[in-house]
């Protein structure tokens, strides 16, 4: 006989890094504030490539993460970014930077 082991909440697996945008601020979940493990932040954003990249700032410069957000509006009014909603990041460790295709 072969038995199966029952797991009644399965396998945990390890939870994707999600950015999300609203109208006026940038709210990271928990895998995404842990990995930059910093309360500021610097936003980068390519044009040509439409991805903006999250990476913790230096030297006490950079945007302030408040909770879970940080209030981007001058940010998406400087590039003019309109996107609304949850997207992937990948996450490069070399560089512990995020990056988020628009």
């Amino acid at each position: 006989m072969a038995f199966e082991v029952y797991k009644p909440r399965g396998d945990k697996k390890e939870k994707d890094a999600i950015v999300s945008f609203s109208k006026t601020s940038i709210v990271f979940n928990n895998v995404v504030r842990e990995k930059l493990a910093s309360k500021r932040i610097e936003l980068a954003y390519d044009q040509e490539k439409n991805i903006l990249r999250i990476r913790p700032a230096e030297n006490g410069s950079g945007m302030e993460i408040k909770k879970t957000k940080v209030f981007g509006k001058g940010f998406f009014n400087h590039f003019d970014i309109n996107k609304k909603g949850k997207f992937a990041a990948e996450y490069n460790e070399s560089e512990n930077a995020f990056y988020v295709k628009l």
